[in-house]
Order: structure tokens, then sequence, then C-alpha cells
């Protein structure tokens, strides 16, 4: 099943500082038919204005992926962190027990980022942050940016506590790759800027893709794309 979610269709709120497009149901936007896909519950898609951001607030259990995609964010905690994330770049919050953080474009420029919130396999757990810069050989096939699946256990990549991996690559136009999907896990997907089709069916970017039930997919750039993508277990209600 390949289920491609329209960007005109998602949730949005303008609050003059951010315009947030949320993938699933967040703050003020509820929609029962989005209701996440556990253990993904969040996928916002922000822009947030130059000089202004998230004043400090909490989040406990909760692995919090941020993908800049335009400017920089400049993160700050409780437990002493400090830290600029640019463009291309990647942090990863484990909130655990419990964290307080901000993030602030203290850029002269507009920040552009998706944030990607994926429920914690394990409670209670110390809360870190760390940040890592994008890989430069990440052309033409998608590499784990943050992971915390087995398989990983001995790649350079940002941990996550929860069986699930989170992929970005730039793809030129006409170039295509196969993507394997192991049984009992699905996909959600977006290309960031270009379009791509996912085994024939065609996506615009910041369209929503979720892909569950096959063992392999076709991903082809039909312009330059710059694509972002969750592997993740399937969790039976």
């Amino acid at each position: 099943m390949i289920d491609i979610i329209p960007f005109q269709t998602l949730g949005s709120a303008n609050h003059g500082w951010l315009h947030a497009h949320h993938h699933f149901s967040f703050a003020r936007y509820y929609d029962p038919e989005r209701l996440g896909l556990p253990p993904l519950l969040v996928w916002n898609d922000d822009l947030i204005k130059a000089g202004t951001g998230f004043d400090m607030h909490p989040h406990d259990n909760m692995e919090i992926i941020t993908y800049i995609r335009e400017g920089a964010i400049t993160h700050r905690d409780n437990l002493g962190n400090t830290g600029r994330t640019v463009a291309g770049n990647v942090q990863v919050m484990s909130a655990g027990t419990g964290i307080m953080h901000s993030e602030h474009n203290e850029e002269s420029e507009d920040t552009i980022l998706f944030q990607i919130w994926i429920q914690s396999h394990t409670s209670g757990v110390t809360p870190r942050w760390e940040t890592r810069a994008f890989p430069k050989q990440s052309e033409n096939q998608l590499i784990p940016l943050a992971s915390g699946r087995d398989l990983h256990k001995d790649v350079d990549v940002l941990s996550i506590y929860q069986d699930a991996a989170v992929f970005a690559g730039l793809i030129s136009a006409r170039h295509d790759f196969v993507f394997n999907l192991e049984p009992n896990r699905h996909v959600y997907m977006v290309a960031a800027t270009g379009k791509i089709q996912v085994n024939g069916e065609s996506a615009s970017a910041r369209d929503g893709i979720h892909i569950k039930d096959l063992t392999q997919f076709e991903i082809t750039a039909s312009q330059d794309a710059e694509i972002v993508l969750a592997d993740l277990p399937i969790v039976r209600a």
C-alpha cells in the first residue's frame, strides 16, 4: 500500500512568528483520520521567522528529531546543552524522564525544518541532546541519520530509544533506487524539495507518503529531490 497525503490537505496554523503544517493531529489541529502512525506521532513542517522561536517548555519519553532544511536553529536546555544546528544537519533530543528546552531562530533569515516525534520504547531514560552534521556522501542514496535499530549499532548515527530509523538523502533527477522493507515495518517519507515517484505513483514536495505491506519499493526522482524517510515498526493495538 502506498498512500500519498497531499501537502495542501495537511493541518496548518499561522502564529505570525511560526507557520506550521501538521502531517498528523497536533495542538489545535485534530483529525481523527490522522492520529499518527505509532510509534511516529508527529511530523511537523515548520517555518520559524528570524529572531523568534519556541521558548522553554517540557517533554518526556519522546524521541524528537529535528532536520533543518533552511537556516539554523539554536537549542538550549535545562541540562546545560547549547548548540546551533544548520541547514542539512540534524539534532536528536531523547526527553526521557523529562527535559525543558527552547529552540530559537537566532539568524537573520527564516528557518525551515521538519520536527519528527517518535515515541520511546523505553520510559524513564536519562534525557540527552546531540547534533550532527549531515554526511556529505549522501547524494543518490538514503543514509541513516538517527536510529535505535540493532543493524545500525555500529554505524555513526545519532541514537534514539526506539526500533526505528530516520534516513535522508539528496537524489538527482532521473536517478532511482530500491528501499527494502522488512516484515512488520512501515515507512513514512516526505520529499522536502523536488518531485518523486514511488512505484510509479507521483508525489510533490512536502507531500506525505505512507508505505506498508510491501517488501520493497522503488523511489525515482522526477526532479532533484531532498528526501527524509522514517522506517518504523508496526505497533499492534
